[in-house]
């Protein structure tokens, strides 16, 4: 069927429904005389007539009564196709890739997305754990996560989880034979746990501050890890003091496994961020991401 003659047909049905050629002439935004030319085209390619026209209204022939049998559900099954891709288009949809590290994955990320994904399955996402800087843009990443102090100043970032903080911890074995540290000139004689970063290969130097003083403590032990779960573990056996996100050791601060010390040196900083190029123009699907995961305490 060619397009000009599904629109005749439309045209048909439309004047039918309304019995009125100026009321539907409206209602399809076109003139009451190329309406009736069209009818008239209609009719002729046909070679029936299939309204009676009067003075007063307009009705179908029993050969227009025929057509509209056959037309009226053939019509509104398109129309009910065409609401359901309009609908489908409008639905967010779509690949999503981001960056994180793994403790903004569990903590901060999948919480949210467990929940958003079930009530979109059109949307996918990609989380590649990784605790170094990415660069989104050549990695072809639509977002990164990180925390707050170590974003670009060319992103769009947006909060998505509160205020963290570190915590310097140890056993109550380990301080059977060590004294507490009571000021950060005392972790030169303990034995600390040391993390190795995975960007640049460092040890990681441990933060601190009091009263706008800040430190940067380099400590020794026997011990480094690349891993988070690794020091907790090893602090936990004994084997020194570790410093590690408060929330990785509140269940062992709580049950006694562990201890705090130089609690007053950590305060609380900026919590993660999802970020991405201020450029990005983002889709439905992303934006639909960037609203559920936005904090909002």
């Amino acid at each position: 069927m060619r397009r000009e003659e599904l629109v005749d047909l439309n045209a048909f049905m439309t004047v039918a429904e309304e019995q009125n050629f100026t009321r539907a002439a409206a209602r399809l935004g076109t003139s009451q005389s190329a309406l009736s030319h069209t009818i008239r085209r209609l009719e002729s390619r046909l070679g029936v007539r299939l309204l009676t026209r009067t003075t007063r209204n307009v009705a179908p022939t029993d050969a227009g009564e025929k057509l509209l049998a056959t037309l009226r559900p053939a019509l509104d099954s398109i129309g009910s196709e065409l609401a359901s891709l309009s609908a489908l288009r409008e639905r967010p949809a779509g690949n999503i890739r981001i960056t994180t590290s793994e403790h903004g994955a569990t903590t901060v990320l999948w919480p949210v997305l467990r929940n958003l994904l079930a009530e979109y399955p059109e949307i996918n996402v990609e989380l590649a754990t990784d605790s170094s800087l990415t660069d989104i843009v050549t990695e072809r990443f639509d977002a990164g996560v990180r925390l707050g102090e170590a974003l670009a100043k060319d992103m769009v970032a947006v909060r998505i989880g509160p205020d963290l903080r570190m915590a310097i911890v140890g056993s109550p074995e380990y301080f059977a034979k060590h004294p507490k540290p009571i000021v950060p000139q005392d972790l030169a004689s303990q034995r600390c746990i040391n993390l190795r970063m995975l960007s640049g290969g460092g040890l990681y130097a441990w933060e601190l501050e009091k009263e706008a003083r800040e430190l940067r403590v380099r400590v020794e032990g026997q011990l480094a890890f690349n891993n988070v779960k690794m020091i907790v573990r090893a602090a936990e056996d004994g084997f020194g003091l570790g410093f590690v996100m408060e929330d990785h050791v509140s269940q062992q601060l709580a049950d006694g496994h562990l201890v705090r010390v130089l609690e007053d040196w950590c305060p609380s900083f900026a919590g993660y961020h999802l970020y991405y190029p201020s450029r990005r123009q983002p889709s439905a699907a992303f934006s639909v991401l960037v609203d559920a995961l936005r904090y909002r305490g």
